[in-house]
């Protein structure tokens, strides 16, 4: 499970502000199938919202602990019916991510007279 300091976690809260939940857990609970969906969309967005329909307060705590467990990432935040999870996208490989040198253009050629004499 993933540990963030007090003030990671604040600034994670300020970014998760205007974030709409991208997963809903609902009456079935915590599946193979939720798990997935919130895996990828930690891999795409690493900051997410995640809706919990439900009334049980102790159920929306055991799925935030079941999901940081699973899934190594953080809980950023519980509040309502919203939990906020957190995990940085793994780092890729440097020969992927390296700078690229810039493109060289090649001289362009003079602008082509036409043969042909336009007499008006």
């Amino acid at each position: 499970m993933l540990q963030l300091s007090s003030a990671q976690r604040r600034e994670l809260r300020a970014q998760a502000h205007n974030l709409n939940p991208v997963v809903s857990i609902a009456e079935n609970g915590l599946t193979e199938a939720v798990l997935k969906e919130i895996e990828v969309n930690l891999q795409a967005h690493e900051l997410i919202k995640i809706r919990v329909y439900g009334d049980s307060r102790d159920n929306r705590l055991a799925y935030l602990e079941q999901i940081c467990a699973e899934l190594g990432a953080a809980a950023v935040q519980h509040i309502g019916k919203l939990l906020v999870v957190y995990r940085p996208a793994p780092a890729a490989p440097a020969a992927v991510n390296a700078p690229k040198s810039p493109k060289t253009r090649r001289p362009t050629a003079a602008p082509r007279k036409s043969k042909r004499s336009f007499q008006g």
